[in-house]
């Protein structure tokens, strides 16, 4: 009995996530990125909409990273040090609001097509079909053009386009467990169809759940600084990644830390992301992990 308890300890999701090299390198990097972003205001108190009148060389010009301004400033004499932070902070709370809207909507979508199946299936999927159809970046850009920029806008379009890719692999596995036998034996005990779908159906969908959401973070991040670099994201002056690079493109002879400082910072961002998503996934499926 011992040593099948001390099996099952060594072959679990936690002891198969802790083994791989991954999952601390994928916790490194977005660490790197999320503490100093939830540690702003401690971090850095000047308010990076503050113009410094000592934040431009005389020909106006950015001044370089130096010991006033560890990563220098912006066009208009702000500390991109703050601006880097604070931005950090709105394009990560965006992704985590969209990506966790899209999780709960597609989980949701994904559970009555694949359980109830017939007209209900086929009326939701070719909705995803006709989603999934065009590229998530255009199908952003395209709705990003004709709302009105703002954080809220920005959080319903990453809804939008990211919700039909996990509505699909939710309904393929709901396809598979309602099949097994525990599920005919809940509904020949008089089961009601909601008691199933969430005491039997959901637990099996939450690793899909999970593992998408990892990943799908990762691409959240790009979309959302690709529709702010494209002025249809989150408005100026408030700072996020994508609008940063955004100001920095016309200065970037002069002043190539406008452009860089984002640009490590989404690389970081979505690099620590995929490899912990990638672990994830690795350590849920006990194939991959026996072979790892």
């Amino acid at each position: 009995m011992t040593e099948l308890k001390e099996k099952r300890h060594n072959t679990g999701f936690w002891a198969q996530l802790r083994r791989l090299p991954r999952t601390w390198v994928g916790l490194t990097l977005a660490a790197l990125v999320i503490l100093p972003a939830l540690f702003a205001p401690l971090l850095t108190p000047v308010d990076p909409l503050t113009q410094f009148r000592e934040g431009l060389n005389r020909d106006g010009t950015p001044i370089a990273p130096g010991a006033q301004f560890p990563l220098g400033t912006d066009g208009l004499g702000r500390d991109m040090l703050s601006r880097l932070l604070y931005g950090g902070r709105i394009s990560l709370k965006i992704s985590a609001v969209a990506n966790t809207i899209a999780a709960a909507f597609g989980t949701f979508i994904g559970l009555l097509a694949g359980y109830y199946s017939g007209i209900l299936d086929s009326i939701l999927m070719r909705l995803t079909d006709v989603l999934l159809a065009f590229p998530a970046i255009l199908l952003a850009l395209a709705l990003g053009s004709v709302l009105r920029p703002s954080e809220n806008t920005v959080i319903l379009i990453l809804s939008i386009v990211t919700w039909p890719a996990l509505a699909r692999l939710v309904r393929g596995q709901v396809l598979t467990v309602r099949e097994r036998t525990f599920i005919e034996s809940a509904r020949a005990s008089g089961a009601s169809d909601f008691y199933i779908i969430s005491r039997h159906i959901l637990p099996h969908t939450i690793t899909v759940t999970v593992v998408w959401g990892t990943l799908s973070f990762a691409s959240a991040v790009l979309i959302e600084s690709a529709l702010s670099f494209l002025g249809v994201g989150v408005p100026l002056p408030t700072a996020s990644w994508g609008n940063m690079i955004l100001e920095g493109q016309s200065r970037y002879r002069i002043a190539p830390w406008m452009i860089i400082a984002p640009t490590v910072a989404i690389l970081i961002t979505t690099l620590g992301f995929n490899l912990l998503g990638d672990a994830i996934r690795d350590a849920l499926d006990p194939r991959t992990s026996q072979r790892m």
